[in-house]
């Protein structure tokens, strides 16, 4: 159940027994889980259900056994995002944020060296998926009510504009609940909240696990 509510206050909650799938169960929550603002990430080998847990909490997908609950305002962030060939990202920006907002936005893209006057249809495929990465996260109002749930944003990125893109979750991970499925490939990936989904069960690791090279030693 996905609520948006006027109060800033971001949580996210897995009770046991939330099964997610398309008509029959892939994974099913094996433990209780509260997530609040903070970044969490999610991990799992290819198939095993990220991109369904997250199209499911964020009211996409309807769940095939149990329930959930979501107090704020979700987005979902799809790893495909498309729009039309002729646009630009600024037009594209500015087609979907207030003026100010959108030239904030523009200057975060040539941060992350994206040109924003070049027709998207032209742009490599790790640009294409920064205009929407972009625009997502000039889409969060801030205000500690935004649950944004993000599909493999790192793909096709290369490694300054994903330490920049990391620096903007940490500068307003306090206002901010973003829960992120990604396949890092840095070892020593500061992972300290996170969501795996392994032998078709979804939970939080123990043993102090917080980092890429730690966690990915328990998925199957």
């Amino acid at each position: 159940m996905v609520s948006e509510r006027s109060e800033a206050e971001a949580v996210l909650r897995i009770p046991k027994g939330l099964g997610i799938g398309y008509g029959t169960t892939l994974a099913r929550c094996e433990e209780e889980m509260e997530l609040r603002v903070g970044t969490h990430f999610l991990l799992a080998r290819n198939g095993r259900g990220k991109t369904t847990l997250l199209k499911t909490l964020s009211g996409l997908l309807k769940p095939t056994e149990g329930s959930y609950a979501v107090e704020g305002r979700p987005q979902f962030v799809s790893d495909e995002l498309s729009y039309d060939r002729e646009l630009t990202p600024s037009h594209v920006f500015s087609a979907f944020l207030p003026g100010a907002t959108a030239k904030e936005a523009e200057r975060f893209a040539e941060e992350l060296e994206l040109e924003v006057r070049k027709p998207f249809g032209k742009l490599s495929f790790g640009n294409r998926k920064k205009v929407g990465l972009v625009l997502a996260e000039f889409s969060v109002r801030g205000d500690g009510a935004d649950v944004m749930f993000y599909d493999e944003p790192f793909t096709g990125l290369d490694t300054p504009a994903r330490e920049a893109l990391l620096e903007r979750w940490r500068a307003s991970e306090e206002r901010v609940l973003r829960v992120i499925s990604c396949h890092p490939d840095l070892d020593e990936m500061s992972m300290p909240s996170a969501m795996l989904i392994s032998d078709g069960s979804i939970g939080r690791p123990g043993a102090g696990a917080t980092t890429w090279s730690e966690l990915k030693k328990l998925l199957n």
